[in-house]
């Protein structure tokens, strides 16, 4: 449909984030123009970096209006960019020690390393912590209803 899999779509309507407006005599899910485009609208949002709570608030009208989204992406961005320009400021104190042949300790090395890991640790630890909750849901979701067609 729009790039999305059966199985997203039923994690999605299991959490009331987008359901189908009716489904055929057969069981299988029908959505409208309209339904497309709050998908649409869902996966814009999720390419924001909002998280699934965060659309489903945004889509119901509670929280967060365009404004907040905008900045809530530029903060992020910014603490992303900080982070960024902190490792590459060590990495080029590295190089330039290097080509002076200075000594580079394994203290200097685990240091910088130390930064790289918190980086990408913190960036994954979010996002893995999201999908490890959605899964357990999809999956009791699954679990309860494993005849649904597809």
């Amino acid at each position: 449909m729009a790039g999305i899999t059966i199985r997203t779509l039923r994690f999605y309507d299991q959490i009331g984030l987008f359901s189908p407006s009716g489904y055929s005599a057969s069981g299988y899910r029908l959505y409208t123009e309209k339904d497309i485009s709050s998908l649409q609208q869902i996966l814009s949002l999720k390419e924001l970096g909002l998280s699934l709570e965060e659309i489903k608030a945004v889509m119901a009208g509670d929280q967060l209006g365009l404004s907040d989204i905008v900045t809530m992406q530029i903060d992020r961005l910014k603490e992303n960019i900080r982070m960024q320009q902190k490792l590459l400021l060590e990495l080029e104190n590295v190089s330039s020690r290097m080509q002076r042949n200075e000594p580079f300790t394994v203290e200097n090395f685990m240091k910088i390393m130390r930064n790289m890991r918190m980086n990408h640790e913190k960036y994954f630890a979010e996002r893995k912590s999201n999908i490890d909750i959605h899964l357990d849901r999809l999956g009791e979701y699954l679990d309860e209803h494993p005849e649904e067609p597809e």
